[in-house]
């Protein structure tokens, strides 16, 4: 994937509701030389950033301790400062509109500031929101169909990753889609697509050599040090993907329960285990009475003990859950869309909170320990 420097938005100059933002940066922006600052739009791409970036560049997270980047909303201050810096990491989807809106304004007034979409090159493995975990299955499906023929482990039929014997994925149909069919999927509206792509580390794989081919476009003199410290990146994020397909492989229950907003659809749909949500996918969604009891009646149906919610929202649901049914306990897990300040200060960055943090509570609540 080659994002260009330049690329047309499909959200619109200037929608951002920052007033005359064109007018007060006029003198912060236009972008030093060379290449030594950016921001990202949230935890995850901050830190992916950064690891690509090494030593050349210091990537901001703007979003605080202890809150999402999904349905989050920045000051005021923050457009200076992008404006100020070299890039801006972001995913162009309506889900992150205010990301979205930033990142048209750069590209249509200040051309020193690179706006890198990390989604560029996924619309077509996108997973709709409107149909559930349904077209997951054909996300999990069209991203491994094409994977080579040395494996580490054999392709199961329901589609299941491959890896070669480097552990590398050799993902995806994308070197295989004919001309059309790409710029089919780019012109889909991103609005009906669930946005946590994030969280399957093989698509994260394929934002990280994004993001790489973007600094590098910037900084062409360093383009192989990115391309370097990428490769490195998703050595790490190819052991994460291993280390689910175990738990996936050992798992003794075939469904859990995450009583907060819906996150991880797209380990639902390569993992082939169902994530039974209760809200949608904005933190804001809120569940109806039925929902709720249709939720109880499901893990008294199914035997299910733990109950998952999400670090940064309430466990009150999780609670109430188990209150309501035969469960006993709930457990945190995280989708990196944010971090804590005492996460940080122990240095957790996006592998270590999926391999500390989430995939115990996984485990545990499909009875893989």
């Amino acid at each position: 994937m080659n994002p260009t420097r330049r690329r047309v938005l499909r959200s619109g100059a200037g929608a951002l509701a920052l007033g005359g933002l064109a007018g007060c940066l006029d003198e912060t922006a236009g972008g030093p030389t060379g290449f030594d600052s950016a921001y990202a739009a949230f935890f995850a791409l901050a830190d992916w950033s950064q690891a690509v970036a090494g030593d050349a560049a210091t990537v901001e997270n703007p979003v605080d301790f202890g809150q999402l980047g999904h349905g989050w909303e920045p000051d005021g201050d923050l457009p200076r400062e992008v404006a100020s810096t070299d890039a801006f990491v972001y995913l162009d989807t309506p889900e992150f509109s205010w990301a979205q809106d930033l990142a048209s304004t750069l590209e249509a007034d200040y051309e020193g500031v690179a706006a890198i979409d990390a989604l560029d090159g996924l619309e077509s493995r996108m997973i709709d929101s409107s149909h559930g975990h349904g077209h997951g299955d054909e996300h999990a499906e069209d991203a491994d169909a094409h994977d080579g023929e040395d494996e580490h482990h054999d392709e199961t039929e329901d589609g299941h990753h491959n890896e070669t014997e480097d552990g590398h994925h050799n993902e995806t149909g994308d070197e295989h889609h004919d001309e059309h069919a790409d710029e089919t999927a780019s012109e889909v509206d991103r609005g009906q697509f669930d946005p946590h792509v994030w969280v399957d580390p093989v698509l994260a794989q394929e934002m990280v050599d994004t993001i790489a081919a973007g600094f590098a476009e910037i900084d062409p003199e360093n383009g192989e040090s990115y391309e370097t410290n990428a490769a490195a990146y998703n050595d790490r994020l190819a052991d994460l993907d291993s280390q689910l397909q175990a738990l996936a492989d050992d798992a003794e229950r075939s469904t859990v329960v995450l009583a907060t907003h819906s996150s991880f659809a797209y380990v639902e749909a390569r993992y082939d285990f169902e994530i039974h949500t209760v809200a949608g996918i904005s933190p804001d969604a809120e569940p109806d009475s039925s929902e709720i009891a249709g939720t109880v009646d499901l893990v008294d149906e199914s035997g299910i003990d733990v109950i998952l919610y999400d670090r940064f929202e309430s466990d009150r649901l999780a609670e109430t859950i188990v209150e309501n049914s035969g469960a006993t306990e709930t457990m945190a897990v995280t989708a990196g869309a944010g971090t804590l300040r005492e996460w940080a200060d122990d240095g957790l960055d996006f592998v270590d909170q999926m391999e500390q943090i989430t995939i115990p509570a996984f485990r545990r609540a499909l009875g893989a320990e």
